[in-house]
């Protein structure tokens, strides 16, 4: 989603806010605006792909991306293996649905550790360029028994791989938010899988993940860059999960206010980084909570309402739920009813009147959409 911060123009996880973005009345609820949701398509692509993760609005036309549209990374191959989807579709407001990439065996000039899973780590840059992270499937679909597993693949405005990004401590890339700078973009990534060095077992409750803010440097005509990378969040707890795969720090979401929210999913509640765009320093999860129980139920994807309260996916109940900057819980709105397991990734649609989310039930697969009544 991208958001207005003051004095920047800044970029985070879907679709696009602005200042002149259609806001909720002051003291009012987002969710509360909200109709029923529907659906708008489905994003199973050919290859039989399901469980959308990752969702984003294009915000500009560039090669065969069109505005308007939505973009939407698939987990799992079509025999619902987790950590082994290819595909990124992209969906029209109308429901037109064409597959944006397929992306398969990369050359060893391109290598990722492990082989192609992807997350909800799902960012579209200046130029047309798209991150998205991936973190592949061990055998028999259990978390990948390396370290550090997964990395940012870097796609051009076709479809095609052009970069790889890896490093020690992009260790299973899950969710990302992005910030424009001076020089280009700041992207904010989970991961869950950061274990200690040279340590390579399935990971267990306690091990610790990070919160990364990697600065990339964009110019014209060229290839995006990692320029830097460091370390903003850590102590997140992750764990493996039969159900879901992982379970860890998940959705990040950037407030107007320069804070960083961050979805601990394991410890249910959703934790601040201040300063996050400029901090040299590590901030422990837990040290600062915006909010914590309640409607909160394994809280997954995260994104800024056009009123500025961040909103949070529930993993066990197909709730969302709307939080304000001073950690009260707002509202809650049933988006899949009995929807355990069906939310992840969200986001708002451009004009601030419309809810975008991937709807990850077994006999849907799908874009939906929730709009102000």
């Amino acid at each position: 989603m991208m958001v207005l911060l003051v004095g920047l123009v800044s970029i985070g996880v879907g679709g696009i806010a602005a200042a002149s973005v259609a806001r909720t009345p002051k003291g009012s609820s987002f969710l509360s605006s909200l109709g029923k949701p529907r659906q708008v398509a489905s994003t199973v692509p050919p290859n039989g792909d399901v469980n959308p993760y990752g969702i984003v609005v294009v915000p500009k036309t560039v090669g065969r991306l069109v505005k308007g549209d939505t973009i939407v990374s698939n987990f799992n191959d079509k025999a619902n293996v987790q950590g082994t989807g290819k595909t990124i579709v992209e969906v029209s407001p109308a429901g037109a649905v064409s597959t944006f990439a397929t992306i398969g065996s990369l050359p060893a000039s391109k290598a990722c550790p492990g082989v192609i899973g992807l997350t909800t780590a799902l960012s579209i840059l200046p130029g047309g360029w798209v991150v998205v992270g991936s973190l592949p499937a061990g055998a028999g679909g259990a978390l990948p028994l390396i370290s550090p597993a997964g990395c940012l693949l870097v796609l051009n405005s076709n479809g095609a791989v052009t970069e790889t990004w890896t490093n020690a401590t992009i260790n299973g890339p899950w969710d990302m938010t992005e910030v424009a700078t001076s020089s280009g973009v700041d992207l904010f990534v989970a991961n869950v899988l950061s274990r200690p060095k040279g340590i390579t077992a399935t990971p267990k409750s306690g091990d610790l993940s990070t919160i990364v803010r990697i600065a990339v440097s964009l110019g014209a005509a060229k290839r995006p860059r990692m320029a830097g990378l460091t370390v903003i969040g850590t102590g997140f707890l992750s764990k493996a999960n039969k159900t879901a795969f992982v379970q860890g720090p998940t959705g990040v979401a950037l407030g107007s206010n320069g804070t960083l929210y961050v979805a601990g999913t394991v410890r249910n509640h959703i934790s601040e980084i201040p300063n996050a765009m400029t901090r040299t320093t590590a901030v422990a999860d837990g040290a600062i909570t915006l909010s914590s129980g309640g409607w909160l139920n394994g809280p997954l994807g995260l994104t800024i309402a056009p009123n500025g309260d961040v909103l949070a996916m529930n993993a066990n109940d197909g709730n969302a739920v709307e939080i304000s900057l001073q950690g009260h819980q707002v509202a809650k709105k049933t988006l899949v009813p009995n929807g355990s397991g069906d939310l992840f990734g969200l986001t708002i649609a451009p004009g601030g009147k419309e809810l975008l989310f991937v709807n990850d039930a077994a006999t849907a697969n799908a874009l939906d959409v929730a709009s102000i009544r």
